[in-house]
């Protein structure tokens, strides 16, 4: 099982076991807030982690969920992923939640840093990106502090619980980041 440490965090691929821990941030409707989904019922995470377990056993790989273990107390605090979108192109997009008993800690900061780190050195991808809500202040500033590049609004690209969302898109390429 591939595992990632970092300085407050180790990231290791979700297990079946960890839909309990998952349940217990996907359930509150603040995580769930600026997404399509949510809050989630008991059947719906389960269901979504069998889908990640599913999705981790096509070839080619193209989706690669962590759960976010808080190294201080081996406890489960989130969820973050690598997703491959193009191969040919090498496009990549990264994405993470965090429980929000452990919000402005830095660890979604963490989280996106490795996911980032993972995507350019394990698979040699040319450009990285992100999106969130645009009123999700917190997200967008974890996106522009770690080194991400705003590229635009993308207008009423995602349908969520109170109608259509804006979408801020984010980006950072291989030679910026080795760069930084």
């Amino acid at each position: 099982m591939e595992v990632i440490k970092g300085n407050g965090i180790i990231l290791r691929e979700i297990v079946e076991q960890d839909w309990n821990d998952i349940h217990t941030y996907a359930a509150l409707p603040e995580v769930s807030r600026f997404q399509s989904w949510g809050p989630n019922t008991e059947e719906e995470t389960k269901a979504f982690v069998k889908q990640i377990l599913n999705e981790a056993k096509v070839q080619p790989r193209l989706r690669y969920a962590y759960a976010i273990i808080e190294k201080e107390n081996s406890t489960m605090i989130g969820s973050c992923e690598l997703n491959i979108r193009d191969i040919p192109n090498r496009i990549g997009e990264v994405a993470y939640i965090i429980h929000p008993a452990y919000w402005r800690k830095g660890y979604a900061t963490e989280a996106a840093k490795q996911m980032i780190e993972f995507g350019f050195g394990t698979f040699n991808l040319h450009r990285i990106f992100a999106t969130c809500d645009t009123r999700n202040i917190a997200s967008a500033k974890v996106l522009g502090k770690i080194g991400m590049t705003l590229e635009g609004r993308m207008r009423e690209d995602l349908l969520i619980k109170d109608g259509w969302r804006d979408s801020y898109l984010y980006s950072v390429l291989d030679h910026e980041w080795k760069a930084r």
